[in-house]
């Protein structure tokens, strides 16, 4: 293989999309819920916004309402790993501001997760990695 073929062109993750059918209550949502700093509102002069984003740390979440950009809307089924000091301590304090789990705290053998989804139905996972990687 050439040097050209091997070497990466991606530098890494800018944003992950994530769709919505109601700009205003999944902005609410990230932001008063889940804690998410707001960085940026999109929105052509006189028309309604068409985006946001939300700021983790290390990946930007960008919501997008997707009649005004001309796209089906489909949740995300397969979830966006939200990092976590303490999966359990997370869990509680959502479920204290309205959120509902999908069961109980996953423990895989090198992390602890719990999955629930926002109010447009796109899956969200609190994560934390207590193993190494290998």
């Amino acid at each position: 293989m050439s040097d050209q073929a091997t070497t990466s062109l991606v530098q890494g993750v800018d944003f992950v999309s994530v769709p919505t059918r109601d700009l205003d209550a999944a902005r609410a949502f990230y932001r008063d819920v889940l804690g998410l700093e707001e960085s940026a509102v999109w929105q052509r002069p006189g028309q309604p916004a068409m985006g946001a984003e939300l700021e983790t740390g290390t990946v930007t979440i960008a919501l997008i309402a997707c009649e005004m950009v001309g796209i089906e809307f489909s949740p995300n089924k397969v979830p966006i790993a939200l990092r976590v000091d303490d999966v359990a301590q997370a869990r509680a304090a959502l479920e204290a501001r309205g959120v509902t789990f999908q069961g109980d705290i996953i423990d895989s053998g090198v992390c602890h997760q719990a999955l629930f989804t926002d109010p447009d139905g796109n899956s969200l996972d609190l994560h934390h990695r207590y193993a190494p990687r290998t």
